[in-house]
């Protein structure tokens, strides 16, 4: 963190449980405004929690959550609204709705009750459905839009929502990898502090300013992609042999992963190995 930059997010000794079972476990962090902020770690790992906690789906048991150097706690369900949007990982049902009109609902927290949209609010549409690539599917009925489309559209919904904080929640689930990169890309060109669960290590090396990494709802380790993605580090918390070379185009960590775990062989010197 700089002390130059002011923060967006101030998470501290954050723990929650569910059945028993502690998920996350005096995780602490902080995120400087207009940071991309990855947070990666195996299935189970307590991410999802994390960030539910982060929108106050979830109120965690302990530690405190400070947005914008504001006790979360302290904002009407309003008010977050108009400060933070989020994606969440799985796609919800609405019936009967156009992709324009879930993209418009976006305009929700800006408006009084009965005020209707602007020019200027349509525009805001319509130039959201074009950066996620749906302009031609304005008309369409979101619930025949493919997995990957509907992602989008919810996506082009936070847009419209103008959030201070975007959160996001496995954004790239159903997106084929033209698109996980263009999203990502284009969220982290918005000029906001977003903060990401990313499954895949390369892509959210590639786009992350920093990273966060989870394991067994314990932060295990955070910093720059560098820092974090080291070979050690994630042969411990994801059970892989890997190598880490440098990108050939951002410089940032490039991880190959070594194959032949059934065989029981997966040294770096094995030849099967491939770059995911």
């Amino acid at each position: 963190m700089s002390a130059d930059i002011p923060s967006a997010l101030n998470v501290e000794h954050l723990s929650w449980s569910a059945d028993d079972n502690q998920i996350l476990s005096r995780v602490s962090f902080s995120q400087n405004q207009g940071e991309m902020l990855g947070l990666i770690g195996p299935n189970g790992a307590g991410k999802s929690s994390l960030l539910r906690c982060l929108y106050r789906y979830i109120t965690p048991e302990q530690g405190n959550v400070k947005l914008f150097g504001r006790n979360i706690n302290g904002f009407s369900q309003k008010q977050l609204a108009t400060q933070v949007a989020v994606v969440q990982q799985e796609t919800p049902h609405y019936f009967e709705m156009t992709t324009e009109q879930i993209v418009a609902m976006g305009l929700t927290p800006h408006k009084g009750l009965f005020e209707s949209d602007s020019p200027s609010d349509k525009q805001d549409i319509a130039d959201a459905l074009t950066k996620v690539g749906l302009q031609l599917k304005a008309k369409q009925q979101y619930e025949q839009l493919s997995g990957g489309e509907k992602q989008r559209a919810l996506i082009a919904r936070a847009i419209v929502q103008k959030p201070q904080l975007l959160i996001l929640d496995e954004p790239t689930n159903h997106l084929d990898i033209r698109y996980q990169i263009q999203i990502l890309e284009l969220v982290r060109q918005l000029g906001i502090s977003v903060i990401a669960s990313i499954h895949d290590l390369n892509l959210a090396s590639a786009v992350c300013d920093r990273l966060i990494l989870l394991n067994a709802g314990k932060c295990i380790a955070q910093g720059l992609p560098d820092e974090v993605l080291t070979e050690a580090i994630i042969g411990d918390v994801f059970g892989v042999c890997c190598q880490v070379s440098k990108h050939p185009q951002h410089g940032k960590p490039l991880i190959t992963y070594f194959y032949g775990y059934q065989s029981g062989g997966h040294s770096k010197d094995d030849e099967t190995e491939a770059s995911l």
